[in-house]
Protein backbone atom coordinates (compact mmCIF):
# COMPACT_ATOMS: atom_id res chain seq x y z
CA UNK A 1 0.00 0.00 0.00
CA UNK A 2 1.21 3.49 -0.82
CA UNK A 3 1.46 6.29 1.71
CA UNK A 4 0.63 9.85 0.73
CA UNK A 5 1.17 13.35 2.13
CA UNK A 6 -1.24 15.22 4.38
CA UNK A 7 -0.47 18.65 2.88
CA UNK A 8 -0.10 17.70 -0.75
CA UNK A 9 3.11 17.51 -2.77
CA UNK A 10 5.72 20.23 -3.25
CA UNK A 11 7.08 18.95 -6.58
CA UNK A 12 10.37 17.97 -4.94
CA UNK A 13 9.48 15.06 -2.67
CA UNK A 14 7.80 11.91 -4.00
CA UNK A 15 4.01 12.16 -3.68
CA UNK A 16 3.63 8.47 -2.80
CA UNK A 17 5.99 6.11 -0.99
CA UNK A 18 5.95 2.62 0.44
CA UNK A 19 5.66 2.05 4.20
CA UNK A 20 9.40 1.46 4.63
CA UNK A 21 10.23 4.83 3.09
CA UNK A 22 7.53 6.59 5.13
CA UNK A 23 8.99 5.38 8.43
CA UNK A 24 12.62 5.89 7.47
CA UNK A 25 11.88 9.41 6.17
CA UNK A 26 8.81 10.61 8.11
CA UNK A 27 8.84 14.26 7.02
CA UNK A 28 6.59 14.97 4.02
CA UNK A 29 6.07 18.02 1.77
CA UNK A 30 5.36 21.39 3.38
CA UNK A 31 6.13 19.92 6.82
CA UNK A 32 3.28 17.44 6.56
CA UNK A 33 2.95 13.79 7.56
CA UNK A 34 2.50 10.45 5.79
CA UNK A 35 -0.83 8.62 5.88
CA UNK A 36 -2.08 5.44 4.20
CA UNK A 37 -3.57 6.11 0.76
CA UNK A 38 -6.40 3.72 1.56
CA UNK A 39 -7.66 2.53 4.93
CA UNK A 40 -8.36 -1.21 4.83
CA UNK A 41 -11.67 -2.52 6.15
CA UNK A 42 -12.63 -5.54 8.19
CA UNK A 43 -15.89 -7.46 8.57
CA UNK A 44 -17.44 -9.57 11.32
CA UNK A 45 -15.51 -12.62 10.12
CA UNK A 46 -12.23 -10.86 10.91
CA UNK A 47 -13.37 -10.33 14.50
CA UNK A 48 -14.71 -13.86 14.89
CA UNK A 49 -11.53 -15.38 13.42
CA UNK A 50 -9.40 -13.62 16.03
CA UNK A 51 -11.34 -14.56 19.14
CA UNK A 52 -9.04 -17.53 19.70
CA UNK A 53 -5.87 -15.91 18.39
CA UNK A 54 -3.05 -14.29 20.33
CA UNK A 55 -2.20 -10.60 20.41
CA UNK A 56 0.80 -11.24 18.15
CA UNK A 57 -1.39 -13.02 15.60
CA UNK A 58 -3.89 -10.14 15.71
CA UNK A 59 -1.12 -7.58 15.19
CA UNK A 60 0.38 -9.57 12.31
CA UNK A 61 -2.95 -9.82 10.51
CA UNK A 62 -3.76 -6.12 10.95
CA UNK A 63 -0.35 -5.16 9.57
CA UNK A 64 -0.94 -7.48 6.60
CA UNK A 65 -4.19 -5.65 5.84
CA UNK A 66 -2.09 -2.56 5.11
CA UNK A 67 -0.06 -4.54 2.54
CA UNK A 68 3.25 -3.28 3.90
CA UNK A 69 6.50 -3.75 2.00
CA UNK A 70 7.95 -5.56 5.03
CA UNK A 71 8.63 -9.29 4.87
CA UNK A 72 6.87 -11.64 7.27
CA UNK A 73 10.08 -12.65 9.03
CA UNK A 74 10.86 -9.04 9.93
CA UNK A 75 7.31 -8.46 11.18
CA UNK A 76 7.32 -11.61 13.31
CA UNK A 77 10.74 -10.77 14.71
CA UNK A 78 9.36 -7.38 15.78
CA UNK A 79 6.18 -8.83 17.28
CA UNK A 80 8.17 -11.36 19.28
CA UNK A 81 9.31 -8.45 21.44
CA UNK A 82 5.92 -8.69 23.15
CA UNK A 83 7.43 -11.77 24.81
CA UNK A 84 9.31 -9.30 27.03
CA UNK A 85 6.04 -8.06 28.56
CA UNK A 86 4.60 -9.27 31.88
CA UNK A 87 2.33 -11.75 30.09
CA UNK A 88 3.59 -12.58 26.58
CA UNK A 89 0.19 -14.01 25.64
CA UNK A 90 -1.65 -10.85 26.68
CA UNK A 91 0.63 -7.77 26.67
CA UNK A 92 -2.29 -5.35 27.02
CA UNK A 93 -4.88 -6.92 29.37
CA UNK A 94 -8.41 -5.53 29.71
CA UNK A 95 -9.66 -5.39 33.31
CA UNK A 96 -13.21 -4.81 34.50
CA UNK A 97 -13.50 -2.11 37.20
CA UNK A 98 -17.26 -1.35 37.01
CA UNK A 99 -20.21 -3.13 35.39
CA UNK A 100 -19.87 -1.01 32.26
CA UNK A 101 -16.27 0.20 32.57
CA UNK A 102 -13.06 -1.56 31.60
CA UNK A 103 -9.38 -0.61 31.60
CA UNK A 104 -6.97 -1.56 28.83
CA UNK A 105 -3.72 -1.70 30.80
CA UNK A 106 -0.98 -0.65 28.43
CA UNK A 107 1.88 -0.43 30.91
CA UNK A 108 3.09 -4.02 31.15
CA UNK A 109 6.16 -3.57 28.94
CA UNK A 110 9.81 -2.79 29.70
CA UNK A 111 9.35 0.92 30.53
CA UNK A 112 5.90 0.61 32.16
CA UNK A 113 4.07 2.88 29.73
CA UNK A 114 1.89 2.49 26.65
CA UNK A 115 4.63 3.66 24.29
CA UNK A 116 6.19 0.18 24.61
CA UNK A 117 3.19 -1.27 22.77
CA UNK A 118 4.23 0.55 19.59
CA UNK A 119 7.90 1.40 20.02
CA UNK A 120 9.11 -2.11 20.78
CA UNK A 121 8.04 -3.58 17.40
CA UNK A 122 8.49 -0.31 15.49
CA UNK A 123 12.09 0.04 16.66
CA UNK A 124 12.82 -3.52 15.59
CA UNK A 125 11.41 -2.97 12.09
CA UNK A 126 13.20 0.34 11.56
CA UNK A 127 16.49 -1.15 12.75
CA UNK A 128 16.05 -4.16 10.44
CA UNK A 129 15.36 -1.91 7.47
CA UNK A 130 18.45 0.19 8.16
CA UNK A 131 20.58 -2.94 8.43
CA UNK A 132 19.24 -4.46 5.20
CA UNK A 133 19.86 -1.21 3.34
CA UNK A 134 23.31 -0.87 4.93
CA UNK A 135 22.36 2.64 6.04
CA UNK A 136 23.10 4.61 9.20
CA UNK A 137 20.33 6.57 10.91
CA UNK A 138 19.94 9.25 13.52
CA UNK A 139 16.61 8.76 15.30
CA UNK A 140 15.20 11.86 16.97
CA UNK A 141 12.69 11.57 19.81
CA UNK A 142 10.97 14.36 21.71
CA UNK A 143 9.18 13.23 24.84
CA UNK A 144 6.72 14.46 27.41
CA UNK A 145 7.80 11.52 29.53
CA UNK A 146 6.96 8.15 27.98
CA UNK A 147 8.20 8.15 24.37
CA UNK A 148 11.78 8.83 25.50
CA UNK A 149 12.31 5.81 27.77
CA UNK A 150 10.55 3.51 25.29
CA UNK A 151 12.56 4.78 22.30
CA UNK A 152 15.86 4.53 24.16
CA UNK A 153 15.01 1.01 25.27
CA UNK A 154 14.07 -0.29 21.84
CA UNK A 155 17.03 1.24 19.95
CA UNK A 156 19.69 0.64 22.61
CA UNK A 157 22.95 -0.67 21.07
CA UNK A 158 21.34 -1.29 17.67
CA UNK A 159 23.90 -1.35 14.86
CA UNK A 160 23.80 1.64 12.52
CA UNK A 161 21.41 3.56 14.78
CA UNK A 162 22.05 6.57 16.99
CA UNK A 163 19.31 8.15 19.08
CA UNK A 164 18.96 11.68 20.43
CA UNK A 165 16.14 12.06 22.93
CA UNK A 166 14.86 15.51 23.94
CA UNK A 167 12.86 16.06 27.12
CA UNK A 168 11.59 19.24 28.81
CA UNK A 169 13.73 19.93 31.87
CA UNK A 170 11.41 19.80 34.86
CA UNK A 171 8.50 18.60 32.72
CA UNK A 172 8.59 14.86 33.45
CA UNK A 173 8.27 12.76 36.58
CA UNK A 174 11.48 11.81 38.37
CA UNK A 175 11.08 8.17 37.37
CA UNK A 176 10.60 9.11 33.72
CA UNK A 177 13.70 11.30 33.87
CA UNK A 178 15.75 8.58 35.53
CA UNK A 179 14.64 6.07 32.90
CA UNK A 180 16.28 8.33 30.33
CA UNK A 181 19.34 9.84 31.97
CA UNK A 182 20.60 6.50 33.33
CA UNK A 183 20.48 4.70 29.95
CA UNK A 184 23.93 3.34 29.16
CA UNK A 185 23.66 2.47 25.47
CA UNK A 186 26.69 3.78 23.59
CA UNK A 187 24.46 4.95 20.75
CA UNK A 188 22.16 7.06 22.94
CA UNK A 189 22.16 10.75 23.82
CA UNK A 190 19.63 12.32 26.18
CA UNK A 191 19.29 16.10 26.28
CA UNK A 192 17.18 18.22 28.60
CA UNK A 193 15.65 21.31 26.97
CA UNK A 194 15.05 24.61 28.73
CA UNK A 195 11.44 24.79 27.66
CA UNK A 196 8.34 22.61 27.50
CA UNK A 197 7.36 19.60 25.40
CA UNK A 198 5.98 21.77 22.60
CA UNK A 199 9.40 23.43 22.34
CA UNK A 200 11.09 20.04 22.14
CA UNK A 201 8.63 18.74 19.55
CA UNK A 202 8.89 21.90 17.45
CA UNK A 203 12.68 21.53 17.49
CA UNK A 204 12.35 17.93 16.33
CA UNK A 205 10.03 18.88 13.48
CA UNK A 206 12.32 21.74 12.46
CA UNK A 207 15.31 19.41 12.25
CA UNK A 208 13.32 16.78 10.34
CA UNK A 209 12.43 19.32 7.68
CA UNK A 210 15.81 21.11 7.63
CA UNK A 211 17.75 20.35 4.45
CA UNK A 212 20.79 22.06 5.96
CA UNK A 213 20.75 19.68 8.92
CA UNK A 214 20.20 16.66 6.66
CA UNK A 215 23.10 17.75 4.44
CA UNK A 216 25.33 18.03 7.51
CA UNK A 217 24.40 14.49 8.53
CA UNK A 218 24.91 13.21 5.01
CA UNK A 219 28.59 14.22 5.19
CA UNK A 220 28.97 11.29 7.59
CA UNK A 221 26.58 9.06 5.66
CA UNK A 222 23.81 9.45 8.25
CA UNK A 223 20.10 9.68 7.41
CA UNK A 224 17.41 11.17 9.63
CA UNK A 225 14.25 9.64 11.11
CA UNK A 226 12.06 10.01 14.18
CA UNK A 227 10.52 7.89 16.92
CA UNK A 228 7.66 10.25 17.74
CA UNK A 229 4.14 9.61 16.56
CA UNK A 230 4.78 11.92 13.60
CA UNK A 231 6.15 8.60 12.28
CA UNK A 232 3.36 6.34 11.02
CA UNK A 233 5.46 3.36 12.06
CA UNK A 234 4.34 4.23 15.59
CA UNK A 235 0.70 4.75 14.70
CA UNK A 236 0.17 1.46 12.89
CA UNK A 237 0.94 -0.50 16.05
CA UNK A 238 -1.37 1.78 18.04
CA UNK A 239 -4.31 0.56 15.97
CA UNK A 240 -3.94 -3.01 17.18
CA UNK A 241 -4.76 -2.67 20.86
CA UNK A 242 -8.13 -1.08 20.15
CA UNK A 243 -9.09 -4.27 18.33
CA UNK A 244 -7.75 -6.11 21.37
CA UNK A 245 -10.11 -4.15 23.62
CA UNK A 246 -13.10 -5.19 21.57
CA UNK A 247 -12.03 -8.83 21.36
CA UNK A 248 -11.46 -8.97 25.10
CA UNK A 249 -14.98 -7.72 25.82
CA UNK A 250 -16.30 -10.43 23.51
CA UNK A 251 -14.15 -13.08 25.20
CA UNK A 252 -15.38 -11.95 28.62
CA UNK A 253 -19.01 -12.15 27.39
CA UNK A 254 -19.51 -8.48 28.15
CA UNK A 255 -20.75 -7.60 24.65
CA UNK A 256 -22.17 -9.41 21.65
CA UNK A 257 -20.72 -9.38 18.14
CA UNK A 258 -21.28 -6.04 16.34
CA UNK A 259 -22.34 -4.32 19.57
CA UNK A 260 -20.76 -0.87 19.82
CA UNK A 261 -18.41 0.33 22.58
CA UNK A 262 -16.98 3.65 23.69
CA UNK A 263 -13.21 4.16 23.53
CA UNK A 264 -12.00 6.70 26.13
CA UNK A 265 -8.37 7.83 25.80
CA UNK A 266 -6.22 10.25 27.84
CA UNK A 267 -4.94 12.56 25.14
CA UNK A 268 -2.04 14.91 24.64
CA UNK A 269 -0.34 14.44 21.27
CA UNK A 270 -3.42 12.59 19.92
CA UNK A 271 -1.55 9.49 18.69
CA UNK A 272 -3.36 6.98 20.89
CA UNK A 273 -6.84 8.16 19.98
CA UNK A 274 -5.73 8.43 16.34
CA UNK A 275 -5.10 4.68 16.45
CA UNK A 276 -8.70 4.27 17.63
CA UNK A 277 -9.90 6.56 14.83
CA UNK A 278 -8.22 4.29 12.27
CA UNK A 279 -9.70 1.21 13.96
CA UNK A 280 -13.14 2.79 13.73
CA UNK A 281 -12.62 3.69 10.05
CA UNK A 282 -11.55 0.08 9.44
CA UNK A 283 -14.89 -1.13 10.75
CA UNK A 284 -14.42 -1.76 14.47
CA UNK A 285 -17.81 -1.06 16.15
CA UNK A 286 -16.94 2.08 18.10
CA UNK A 287 -19.87 4.32 19.07
CA UNK A 288 -17.72 7.39 19.78
CA UNK A 289 -14.13 8.28 20.60
CA UNK A 290 -13.98 10.06 23.95
CA UNK A 291 -11.02 12.41 24.34
CA UNK A 292 -10.03 13.13 27.95
CA UNK A 293 -7.46 15.87 28.59
CA UNK A 294 -5.95 17.64 31.57
CA UNK A 295 -6.15 21.39 32.26
CA UNK A 296 -4.13 22.03 29.08
CA UNK A 297 -7.43 21.51 27.34
CA UNK A 298 -6.63 22.56 23.79
CA UNK A 299 -8.16 19.35 22.39
CA UNK A 300 -11.42 20.02 24.23
CA UNK A 301 -11.51 23.50 22.73
CA UNK A 302 -10.82 22.12 19.25
CA UNK A 303 -13.42 19.35 19.34
CA UNK A 304 -16.19 21.38 20.98
CA UNK A 305 -15.79 24.78 19.28
CA UNK A 306 -13.88 24.00 16.08
CA UNK A 307 -11.19 26.50 17.10
CA UNK A 308 -7.57 25.55 17.71
CA UNK A 309 -6.26 28.64 19.41
CA UNK A 310 -2.96 28.76 21.31
CA UNK A 311 -2.28 32.48 20.80
CA UNK A 312 -2.76 33.39 24.44
CA UNK A 313 -2.26 29.99 26.06
CA UNK A 314 0.68 29.05 28.21
CA UNK A 315 1.46 25.45 28.97
CA UNK A 316 0.56 24.50 32.54
CA UNK A 317 2.64 21.85 34.30
CA UNK A 318 0.28 19.30 35.84
CA UNK A 319 0.34 16.00 37.71
CA UNK A 320 -0.34 14.26 34.37
CA UNK A 321 2.77 15.58 32.58
CA UNK A 322 2.68 13.28 29.55
CA UNK A 323 -0.39 15.28 28.48
CA UNK A 324 1.12 18.72 29.03
CA UNK A 325 0.95 19.58 25.34
CA UNK A 326 -0.61 22.44 23.40
CA UNK A 327 0.34 21.53 19.83
CA UNK A 328 -0.93 18.02 19.13
CA UNK A 329 0.78 16.57 16.07
CA UNK A 330 -1.71 13.89 15.14
CA UNK A 331 -4.78 16.06 14.73
CA UNK A 332 -3.28 16.66 11.28
CA UNK A 333 -3.94 13.10 10.17
CA UNK A 334 -7.58 13.28 11.28
CA UNK A 335 -8.04 16.59 9.48
CA UNK A 336 -6.54 15.10 6.32
CA UNK A 337 -8.80 12.04 6.31
CA UNK A 338 -11.92 14.14 6.91
CA UNK A 339 -11.20 17.27 4.87
CA UNK A 340 -8.41 16.54 2.37
CA UNK A 341 -4.89 17.77 1.73
CA UNK A 342 -5.63 21.34 0.60
CA UNK A 343 -7.65 22.12 3.69
CA UNK A 344 -5.09 20.38 5.90
CA UNK A 345 -2.28 22.48 4.47
CA UNK A 346 -4.31 25.66 4.96
CA UNK A 347 -5.20 24.88 8.58
CA UNK A 348 -1.76 23.61 9.60
CA UNK A 349 0.05 26.57 8.07
CA UNK A 350 -2.32 28.89 9.91
CA UNK A 351 -1.57 27.08 13.16
CA UNK A 352 2.18 27.28 12.57
CA UNK A 353 2.18 30.91 11.51
CA UNK A 354 -0.70 32.38 13.51
CA UNK A 355 -1.09 29.84 16.35
CA UNK A 356 -4.74 29.59 15.36
CA UNK A 357 -7.19 28.00 12.96
CA UNK A 358 -10.95 27.58 12.88
CA UNK A 359 -13.15 24.96 11.21
CA UNK A 360 -16.32 25.72 9.37
CA UNK A 361 -19.62 24.74 11.01
CA UNK A 362 -19.89 21.77 8.66
CA UNK A 363 -16.37 20.60 9.48
CA UNK A 364 -17.04 20.79 13.21
CA UNK A 365 -20.21 18.77 12.83
CA UNK A 366 -18.24 16.05 11.05
CA UNK A 367 -15.57 16.03 13.76
CA UNK A 368 -18.28 15.63 16.37
CA UNK A 369 -19.57 12.52 14.61
CA UNK A 370 -16.33 10.82 15.64
CA UNK A 371 -15.17 12.61 18.80
CA UNK A 372 -16.42 14.04 22.06
CA UNK A 373 -14.04 15.75 24.47
CA UNK A 374 -13.69 17.00 28.02
CA UNK A 375 -10.94 17.85 30.51
CA UNK A 376 -10.23 17.74 34.22
CA UNK A 377 -7.84 19.41 36.65
CA UNK A 378 -5.35 17.92 39.12
CA UNK A 379 -7.85 18.07 41.98
CA UNK A 380 -10.30 15.91 40.06
CA UNK A 381 -7.52 13.45 39.26
CA UNK A 382 -6.49 13.10 42.90
CA UNK A 383 -10.08 12.49 44.04
CA UNK A 384 -10.57 9.95 41.27
CA UNK A 385 -7.43 8.00 42.16
CA UNK A 386 -8.55 7.94 45.81
CA UNK A 387 -12.08 6.81 44.93
CA UNK A 388 -10.91 3.89 42.81
CA UNK A 389 -8.10 2.76 45.10
CA UNK A 390 -10.67 2.56 47.90
CA UNK A 391 -12.71 0.34 45.58
CA UNK A 392 -9.69 -1.87 44.88
CA UNK A 393 -8.19 -0.47 41.65
CA UNK A 394 -5.00 1.60 41.50
CA UNK A 395 -4.54 3.99 38.57
CA UNK A 396 -2.11 6.73 37.57
CA UNK A 397 -3.10 10.41 37.07
CA UNK A 398 -3.38 10.09 33.27
CA UNK A 399 -5.82 7.21 33.53
CA UNK A 400 -7.84 9.22 36.06
CA UNK A 401 -8.66 11.86 33.43
CA UNK A 402 -10.59 9.21 31.48
CA UNK A 403 -13.13 8.91 34.27
CA UNK A 404 -14.28 12.47 33.48
CA UNK A 405 -14.93 11.39 29.90
CA UNK A 406 -16.76 8.29 31.12
CA UNK A 407 -18.95 10.37 33.42
CA UNK A 408 -19.74 13.24 31.05
CA UNK A 409 -19.49 12.21 27.42
CA UNK A 410 -21.53 9.04 26.95
CA UNK A 411 -24.82 9.67 25.17
CA UNK A 412 -25.90 6.06 25.71
CA UNK A 413 -25.25 4.76 29.23
CA UNK A 414 -26.07 1.18 28.19
CA UNK A 415 -22.90 0.96 26.07
CA UNK A 416 -19.71 -0.42 27.62
CA UNK A 417 -16.66 1.85 27.84
CA UNK A 418 -12.96 0.97 27.62
CA UNK A 419 -10.55 3.50 29.09
CA UNK A 420 -6.82 3.36 28.47
CA UNK A 421 -4.28 3.22 31.27
CA UNK A 422 -1.22 4.62 29.55
CA UNK A 423 1.24 4.42 32.44
CA UNK A 424 1.73 2.41 35.60
CA UNK A 425 1.26 4.13 38.96
CA UNK A 426 4.98 3.62 39.69
CA UNK A 427 5.92 6.38 37.25
CA UNK A 428 3.94 8.96 39.24
CA UNK A 429 4.08 7.62 42.79
CA UNK A 430 4.28 10.98 44.66
CA UNK A 431 1.02 12.13 43.05
CA UNK A 432 -0.62 8.78 43.67
CA UNK A 433 0.44 8.86 47.32
CA UNK A 434 -0.94 12.39 47.69
CA UNK A 435 -4.23 11.05 46.38
CA UNK A 436 -4.26 8.04 48.71
CA UNK A 437 -3.30 10.05 51.79
CA UNK A 438 -5.35 13.11 50.78
CA UNK A 439 -2.48 15.48 51.50
CA UNK A 440 -0.05 17.85 49.76
CA UNK A 441 3.17 16.44 51.18
CA UNK A 442 6.17 16.63 48.84
CA UNK A 443 7.31 13.02 48.58
CA UNK A 444 10.42 11.78 46.83
CA UNK A 445 9.71 9.08 44.25
CA UNK A 446 11.69 6.40 46.07
CA UNK A 447 9.90 7.16 49.34
CA UNK A 448 6.46 7.24 47.72
CA UNK A 449 7.03 3.96 45.89
CA UNK A 450 7.87 2.15 49.14
CA UNK A 451 5.01 3.69 51.11
CA UNK A 452 2.44 2.72 48.45
CA UNK A 453 3.94 -0.74 48.07
CA UNK A 454 3.75 -1.34 51.82
CA UNK A 455 0.32 0.22 52.26
CA UNK A 456 -1.35 -1.67 49.41
CA UNK A 457 0.85 -4.79 49.53
CA UNK A 458 1.84 -4.53 45.87
CA UNK A 459 5.21 -5.10 44.25
CA UNK A 460 7.39 -2.48 42.60
CA UNK A 461 8.66 -3.77 39.24
CA UNK A 462 12.40 -4.33 39.08
CA UNK A 463 12.66 -1.95 36.11
CA UNK A 464 11.52 0.86 38.41
CA UNK A 465 13.16 -0.04 41.72
CA UNK A 466 16.63 -0.46 40.22
CA UNK A 467 16.63 3.05 38.70
CA UNK A 468 17.61 4.71 41.97
CA UNK A 469 20.91 2.84 42.16
CA UNK A 470 22.00 3.68 38.62
CA UNK A 471 24.51 6.36 37.69
CA UNK A 472 23.35 9.51 35.91
CA UNK A 473 25.04 9.34 32.50
CA UNK A 474 23.32 12.19 30.64
CA UNK A 475 23.65 15.61 32.31
CA UNK A 476 23.11 18.01 29.41
CA UNK A 477 20.50 20.75 29.90
CA UNK A 478 20.62 23.26 27.04
CA UNK A 479 18.76 26.11 25.37
CA UNK A 480 16.95 25.10 22.22
CA UNK A 481 19.14 27.24 19.95
CA UNK A 482 22.17 25.14 20.90
CA UNK A 483 20.52 21.84 20.01
CA UNK A 484 21.85 21.33 16.50
CA UNK A 485 25.46 21.89 17.57
CA UNK A 486 25.02 19.51 20.52
CA UNK A 487 23.68 16.77 18.24
CA UNK A 488 26.50 17.18 15.71
CA UNK A 489 29.06 17.01 18.53
CA UNK A 490 27.48 13.76 19.77
CA UNK A 491 27.60 12.23 16.30
CA UNK A 492 31.23 13.21 15.95
CA UNK A 493 32.08 11.60 19.28
CA UNK A 494 32.94 14.86 21.02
Amino acid sequence: MSFIETRGNDGVNPSEVEFSDAILNPSASFGGLWVPKNIPTIDEDFIVNHLDKSYKELAFDILKLFDLDIDDETINQALNLYDRFDDPTNPSPVVKIKDDLFVNEQYHGPTRAFKDMALQPFGSILSSLAKKRDEKYLILAATSGDTGPAALNTFKNKDGIKVVCLYPNGGTSDVQRLQMVTEDGKNLKVIGINGNFDDAQNALKTLLSSQKFKDELEKDGIKLSAANSVNFGRIIFQIVYHFQSYLELLRQNEIKLSQEIYIDVPSGNFGNVLGAFYAQKMGLPIKKLLVSSNINNILTQWLTTGKYDIRDKELILTSSPAMDILKSSNIERVIYHLFGSSRTKELMLSLNQNKYFEHTKEELELLKEYFSATFSDDSYGLKTIKKFVDEGYLMDPHTATCIKGYEELRDDKTIKTVIYSTAQWTKFSPTVLNAINENNTKYKDKEALKLISDKLNIDIPQQISELFAKDILHNDIIDIENLEDKIISFLQGK
